[in-house]
């Protein structure tokens, strides 16, 4: 408990002194629900509490997938509306929804993952063991347990995981996917079950240097991950400046340590989570995307398993599950890189 209030105080501090840096807009709520992880899972048990008081609630899956939580993204995909959820209904909800889905192995849910995405994803050696852990692995978990069969996790580049859903190989994507317009072409994605935003990184040692996106000219670079929207985000906040892009986040981080590139894009929560453990990085500024969140990415059509899986995130969101899960992942980041 004293390192997640740790880490918490740490994490918010850095949050706010990046936002000071560059003169943004004030971070996302659920940015900082990411670095204070102990109190978002307070917040989200209070929350939880009255959900189950709204016992005369006869909300369906539909429904909440039509009423959503507050403002919806460019997607039109929100957090679920959990303010008057019946979680025994829910419960039963979930059954008879799980009864329905068929996997692509019996006995497992095969999710794909790029596991170099802490806190989403990543690797931990616990009692000698190498395991991928994560609120997406959470997440995941959870999914697997509501279904009633075992989690099986494929550690797979960022920029196949949708080829492979679509291609029957796996049954979700999970890693930290925001559900974009173009994605949504592609597969259809969930609820949102957790929000954040997106940063632009530097070195510290190039804090004078670097003010804006302006200051990144021509003979500058920048780096963000294959296949992900930071490299949209980088060619449009940065267009004079080469971007890289390389296959995992550690890749671009490493660049920016090394010189190779002068500034990276990084989702929030990430972003905040190398800072707080590499004294030469700082986050310059919050990079504007109107698409903020992330769902889990299900194959093309297939209504079941997207309904279902819309319920658990109701029931995980609702109940204070995914805050504890964000917490419990903050922890383990900490405990890995320290």
């Amino acid at each position: 408990m004293k390192l997640k209030k740790l880490m918490s105080v740490l994490l918010a501090a850095l949050m706010v002194a990046a936002l000071a840096a560059c003169g943004g807009t004030p971070a996302s709520s659920a940015s900082s629900e990411a670095s204070s992880g102990s109190a978002s899972s307070e917040s989200a048990s209070s929350e939880a509490s009255s959900s189950e008081a709204a016992s005369s609630s006869d909300s369906t899956i539909a429904d909440l997938a039509a009423n959503q939580d507050g403002p919806s993204n460019a997607a039109g995909i929100g957090l679920p509306d959990v303010s008057n959820v019946d979680l025994e209904a829910l419960e039963a909800e979930i059954d008879e929804l799980a009864a329905k889905v068929t996997t692509v192995s019996d006995g497992k849910l095969t999710i794909g993952t790029s596991a170099d995405f802490a806190p989403y994803e990543f690797h931990i050696l616990q009692d000698g063991q190498d395991m991928i852990v994560g609120f997406d692995i959470a997440l995941a978990q959870a999914i697997a347990d509501e279904l009633g069969v075992e989690l099986e996790v494929r550690d797979i580049s960022f920029d196949s995981i949708l080829m492979e859903l679509n291609s029957g190989s796996i049954d979700l994507g999970l890693a930290g996917f925001s559900p974009t317009p173009e994605r949504l072409e592609a597969v259809d994605m969930s609820l949102l079950y957790y929000t954040g935003g997106q940063s632009l990184m530097i070195k510290k040692a190039d804090a004078e240097k670097f003010k804006s996106f302006e200051d990144f000219g021509a003979g500058t670079s920048v780096g963000a991950q294959t296949g992900s929207i930071q490299e949209g985000l980088a060619k449009e906040n940065t267009p004079d400046a080469s971007l890289v892009s390389l296959q995992t986040v550690p890749s671009v981080i490493m660049d920016l340590k090394t010189g190779k590139i002068d500034g990276a894009f990084i989702e929030t929560a990430v972003a905040v989570g190398y800072v707080a453990t590499q004294d030469d990085l700082m986050i310059l500024c919050d990079v504007p995307y109107d698409s903020e969140g992330s769902s889990v990415a299900v194959k093309k059509g297939n209504e079941d398993m997207l309904n279902f899986v819309n319920a658990v995130i109701t029931k995980v969101v609702a109940n204070g599950s995914m805050d504890q899960f964000v917490a419990e992942a903050n922890e383990l980041q900490a405990q890995s890189i320290s």
